[in-house]
């Protein structure tokens, strides 16, 4: 896009001047990614992703799991604290020293994580399936390079006042005010049955505790769920905007990738131009001239040792044409009008290949008529 600054003039001095592209940033973003651009910004780590959802599932994973299995969670927990408690009671006087508390709560850790590792790796495996429906599988490893462009305290002051940031600040204030309200309700409508847990043993008052916390914590991750989706479809609308490119962009992108249009005609003249100074080489060993008789010129060469069929030296139309009949008449070779052998000729028959069975009778009749002329027959 081309620069344009406008001054303004008051009385004799100049004002600064005015940066009128500066308005129009982005709003000539008409086009749509290309491949290749597509395939760059996913190298780099670029992709329509929502955490929201990805959280939000593995919210909904761990709580199942609690739920359908809490009996047997609890169970073991409650076996891990009885036999600590029952082995520190065994103990005599001055039995439980420092080193020996290391080792019952080590045991107890490690117990706990045992017990525990099957709900992280249903929340780990939910983790992996989302972000895989969602991006699909690539491994790369660039965004786990350093960028010290993010370091920089200008742009990281601009990302705090954009857009990304007002959106994720109104997701966060949604889920604040929706977590206060699924709570207060499921606390409001639960209150009796907290106020009964005086009255119960332990046991079942963890039983009681648990089921509640498990419950509040599937309806907070449904409704994290019904947030992430819409996170992950403002996620892809802002990555497809965000790709969007310029005409000049495209027309850019296509000259790395093709290779410039103005190169690429000059090195394709130069290659013809190459192609018919050697077709013009060869052109006085040909036997016969063919044209139509104005537009088109055929030159035709028949050895019987070195091919089965006579072989097409040089073509040409027009100005090419005329000059293919000139070098004929230089080196005298004959000049024979027949236009539908010579148009059939030009358009399907390569320089350097031999004619085709479906020209043997026409190129034959030439070849002959030559001949007899020549004395060769």
């Amino acid at each position: 896009m081309k620069r344009f600054d406008l001054e303004v003039e008051v009385g004799h001095k100049y004002l600064f001047p005015y940066r009128l592209q500066f308005f129009a940033e982005g709003a000539d973003k008409t086009e749509q990614p290309t491949t290749k651009k597509l395939g760059d910004a996913r190298k780099e780590g670029q992709v329509a992703r929502s955490k929201e959802l990805t959280t939000s599932t593995e919210l909904i994973a761990m709580f199942l799991t609690l739920k359908i299995f809490v009996g047997f969670i609890g169970s073991k927990f409650v076996e891990t604290f009885i036999s600590n408690f029952q082995n520190i009671s065994k103990m005599q006087e001055g039995e439980f020293t420092l080193v020996m508390a290391e080792g019952i709560l080590r045991n107890s850790i490690l117990r706990i994580i045992i017990i525990c590792i099957p709900i992280f790796g249903v929340a780990v495996v939910t983790s992996f399936i989302v972000v895989l429906v969602q991006v699909k599988w690539k491994i790369s490893a660039k965004p786990l390079m350093p960028k010290f462009n993010k370091l920089n305290p200008v742009s990281g002051f601009k990302k705090i006042f954009s857009k990304d940031k007002i959106f994720t600040l109104l997701i966060e204030t949604v889920k604040i005010v929706l977590i206060g309200y699924i709570t207060y309700n499921s606390l409001k409508n639960e209150w009796r049955t907290l106020l009964i847990l005086y009255d119960i043993s332990l046991f079942q008052a963890v039983d009681l505790i648990g089921d509640l916390v498990i419950n509040l914590g599937l309806k907070i991750s449904i409704i994290f769920f019904i947030v992430g989706i819409a996170d992950y479809i403002y996620q892809k609308f802002k990555f497809k905007k965000d790709m969007m490119m310029t005409k000049q962009e495209v027309k850019d992108e296509f000259k790395q990738t093709e290779g410039d249009p103005q190169i690429k005609r000059k090195i394709r003249s130069k290659m013809m131009e190459v192609s018919q100074r050697r077709m013009m080489q060869q052109l006085p060993e040909a036997d016969v001239v063919i044209t139509n008789p104005t537009h088109l010129a055929a030159a035709i060469k028949y050895n019987r040792e070195s091919s089965e069929a006579p072989i097409l030296l040089a073509k040409g139309a027009d100005y090419l044409a005329v000059k293919i009949k000139e070098i004929a008449k230089e080196n005298q070779i004959e000049i024979v009008e027949n236009k539908p052998l010579a148009r059939m000729l030009y358009y399907n028959v390569e320089v350097g290949e031999e004619i085709p069975p479906e020209l043997y009778q026409l190129t034959a009749e030439v070849l002959a008529y030559v001949y007899k002329l020549n004395g060769r027959i």
